[in-house]
């Protein structure tokens, strides 16, 4: 499907998957696809049904076709300016047909989600004996090399390794609902990014990426230098959270202090709200278990480290064709046009991509830590 300088190239299939024929690439409507830090990404594929002569009085030729049945694999290209982007490596969930009085308005909706999908369909009882959280991580992801998976993990802060006499981690679930949880408890991201080619991806298991190129700026209020189309902040001064208490260390039996001060993120903003709150941040008790004091303040850590991260949001749409590239989730982009308090970098939480015949939109969701801006000058 091409328009305004954007070709979209839809590959499908039951175990490989294949350039769609022309009786998919005719009736599709539009392409939806989301991605997010948490969580999987997902996609929706709109199509054209109805049956238009003798050959189709017994079935509809889209619910016929093998192709977009539940399970095969989809990976959608976009070719946005000469260069290609892989959107979505997924697999089909759902199917809806939705049957309409006049000829053309029959509509088959299909949805699914990113290829983390196929780590979270088996639970399973597992111990990993003598393995540090990212050594655990990096094998279970190995699990999925048939879907061209390459991980990436980043050391957490404090590195804890479980001596078998003391302790062996035990999962007790799917690979991913195990692989998110030591995420949440290390203060890490998990999700899996389509590409950079096609039938590879990457599984990133790390801290939030602050440190990374900033994307082309998102400019406001700079008349014809204007990209987006509509805007809002939100601040939460009540998101940060100070984590307080105690624990008793397993080998030495010594009691220790268990507090945080201050998130440990590189920050992106002058005015971190956890900063500016002071004393009036909030404070919750450290009630978690952990085998040493090591572990336990680098859990209360990411906690703390968590709950700073989304203290301004900013959420808005543009129009691909005037921003001139595809604004990518889980990274940073520079906000022009507001303002010192609201101008500035910030990382890209959430991203969704909607493309029709004529039109290519992006809604996105950005935040950061609190107000006023890092660099003195956001890059065009």
């Amino acid at each position: 499907m091409s328009l305004l300088g954007v070709h979209l190239t839809l590959l499908i299939g039951p175990t490989v998957a294949v350039p769609a024929p022309v009786l998919l690439t005719q009736r599709l409507e539009s392409a939806e696809v989301t991605h997010t830090d948490e969580g999987r990404s997902g996609f929706q594929l709109i199509f054209q049904a109805g049956r238009s002569g003798p050959v189709d009085m017994l079935e509809d030729p889209l619910l016929a076709t093998p192709l977009l049945r539940t399970f095969n694999r989809v990976i959608l290209i976009v070719l946005f300016n000469v260069r290609p982007r892989v959107l979505m490596d997924g697999i089909i969930t759902h199917q809806e047909m939705t049957p309409g009085d006049e000829p053309g308005t029959s509509k088959l909706t299909v949805t699914g989600e990113d290829v983390s999908l196929m780590m979270d369909l088996e639970e399973r009882a597992v111990e990993h004996p003598a393995q540090p959280d990212l050594a655990i991580v990096a094998g279970l992801i190995a699990r999925y090399a048939k879907y061209g998976m390459v991980p990436v993990v980043i050391p957490h802060k404090v590195i804890d390794p479980p001596l078998p006499i003391e302790r062996v981690p035990v999962q007790r679930g799917t690979d991913l609902a195990y692989i998110e949880e030591l995420a949440r408890r290390n203060g890490h991201v998990f999700y899996v990014t389509a590409g950079p080619a096609p039938f590879t991806n990457t599984a990133y298991w790390g801290p939030p990426k602050r440190a990374s190129v900033p994307q082309k700026a998102l400019t406001i209020n700079s008349g014809s230098l204007t990209n987006v189309d509509s805007i809002s902040f939100r601040q939460n001064a009540l998101a940060p959270e100070m984590v307080t208490g105690a624990i008793q260390d397993r080998r030495t039996h010594a009691k220790f202090p268990v507090h945080t001060f201050a998130s440990l993120r590189l920050p992106l903003s002058t005015q971190p709200n956890w900063l500016v709150n002071g004393a009036n941040n909030r404070k919750v008790l450290f009630e978690e278990t952990a085998s040493s004091f090591v572990a336990a303040f680098g859990r209360a850590q990411a906690r703390t480290d968590l709950s700073t991260d989304s203290t301004v949001t900013a959420s808005g749409a543009l129009d691909a064709g005037r921003y001139g590239d595809v604004l990518t989730a889980r990274g940073l982009v520079g906000l022009r046009g507001t303002g010192y308090s609201y101008d500035g970098l910030y990382y890209v939480k959430q991203v969704s991509h909607t493309i029709k015949r004529g039109a290519y939109t992006q809604t996105f969701t950005l935040t950061r830590d609190g107000l006023g801006s890092t660099v003195p000058v956001v890059r065009p």
